[in-house]
């Protein structure tokens, strides 16, 4: 063999070290802005910037791991080229469009005098693209790595959670005040805790871990959600644990022995569950439950809708600023806060670019979902119908980032080997 023969051999192998080294590099700037993004609370922002308080400069209104996700993106973008294989061709395209499309959203909120509506459209949905082409641009595995950061720490936050409950001292400092006391574990709310437990069990389900550890997991997730008192939550994450079991493949099985197993796993996970909900219950975690579904936060959830009686045509078309709205909610209502994200997006965007941005969102989230398996549908489902009954999709929170990249991650049916 010649030195010509050889040389461009060692400079191929070079090369091929230094992209590794390069997507290792991306691959750990992406988890740490995650991390940042996911665990720094409002209540500690507070204490550097005026993040979530009245007053300061609109760049201190952006949490600093969204500012780490933009400084990744275009080093993920153009620092090393990377390939694209079937359905995430559509989907890196559909991210840019949805990236682009919400930019023109935040001009027109800028244009018009509602900077501070444009805020949260930063904070929650345009981080959470920018997320999304990251993972995308890292490759299968190194996204299925990132997938998997992410849900240990919301397994993390879930042990926090529990721990928090048993202790009745919360771990990050807020300024949350309730009637009885919920632990937070990593998240900014209880009930975002909860919705996170509850998405964060059918993407456990997904992934390549021992099957003990998945169960270990799922079995964490639900008593962390359980521990938060969200009871919505808890509610969809126990039926999300039966969808699991009846409905997902067991492919090792014939179908008849999958039936089998299937029914004996599921009846011991209702008397296994039944145990639970006993202890849990002993301990004190599902102490809310003894008010129904049906109480005061509930009855607030459908008083805010008055909202909308309350307000002249104008701000029916043109939205209002958040601040005015709350003042109004404050005053005409009583009540302190408005959980719901359907009232708070109306109101403040205008009825027009409400709908134009509420179907630009169910776009992009069935773009991401499609050829998912069935479990990453159920997961998007249970986040959904979680969501929904308060105001986490109007809030700036890291949960829709989170959620983009788990379906991204987890997005992807496992493709059969051929054998040639």
């Amino acid at each position: 063999m010649t030195y010509s023969t050889v040389h461009p051999q060692l400079a191929a192998i070079a090369e091929n070290r230094r992209q590794n080294a390069l997507l290792l590099l991306f691959l750990i700037a992406a988890a740490l802005a995650l991390a940042v993004r996911i665990n720094l609370s409002p209540m500690l922002m507070d204490m550097v910037v005026s993040y979530t308080e009245e007053g300061g400069a609109f760049y201190e209104k952006l949490h600093f791991g969204t500012y780490l996700i933009f400084l990744v993106l275009p080093f993920a973008l153009f620092g090393r080229p990377f390939t694209l294989r079937g359905d995430e061709i559509g989907k890196f395209k559909a991210l840019l469009w949805f990236c682009i499309i919400l930019v023109g959203f935040i001009l027109v909120l800028f244009v018009t005098g509602r900077q501070g509506a444009s805020v949260f459209l930063i904070d929650t949905y345009l981080v959470a693209g920018a997320a999304g082409l990251i993972a995308l641009s890292l490759g299968p595995d190194a996204r299925r790595m990132l997938g998997e950061f992410i849900l240990f720490m919301l397994i993390l936050s879930a042990v926090v959670g529990i721990g928090e409950a048993v202790t009745r001292r919360r771990l990050i400092p807020t300024d949350l005040v309730e009637l009885s006391f919920r632990p937070l574990g990593l998240s900014e709310h209880p009930l975002a805790l909860g919705a996170l437990c509850a998405t964060a069990v059918a993407f456990a389900a997904l992934t390549q871990w021992r099957i003990w550890v998945r169960a270990l997991a799922i079995l964490v997730l639900f008593v962390g959600c359980a521990a938060s008192g969200a009871r919505f939550a808890l509610l969809l994450s126990a039926a999300e644990i039966v969808l699991l079991i009846m409905l997902l493949p067991w492919p090792k099985l014939s179908q008849r022995h999958a039936r089998s197993a299937k029914f004996i796993v599921l009846l011991l996970t209702v008397l296994g569950g039944a145990i639970m909900i006993g202890l849990l219950a002993a301990g004190g975690l599902l102490s809310r439950f003894s008010e129904t579904l049906f109480d005061e936060n509930f009855f607030a959830r459908l008083t805010v809708y008055q909202a909308f009686g309350l307000v002249g045509w104008q701000e029916l078309i043109f939205g209002m600023p958040p601040a005015a709205l709350l003042e109004l909610v404050n005053t005409k209502l009583g009540l302190p806060f408005i959980e719901s994200a359907q009232v708070v997006i109306g109101l403040t965007f205008g009825i027009p670019l409400a709908l134009a941005f509420t179907v630009l969102f169910a776009w992009i989230l069935l773009r991401l979902l499609r050829e998912a398996p069935l479990a990453a549908k159920l997961g998007c489902v249970i986040f959904l119908l979680a969501a929904l009954s308060n105001n986490t999709l109007s809030a700036k929170q890291p949960v829709i980032t989170i959620i983009f990249v788990l379906l991204l991650a987890f997005g992807a049916q496992p493709r059969p080997v051929r054998n040639n």
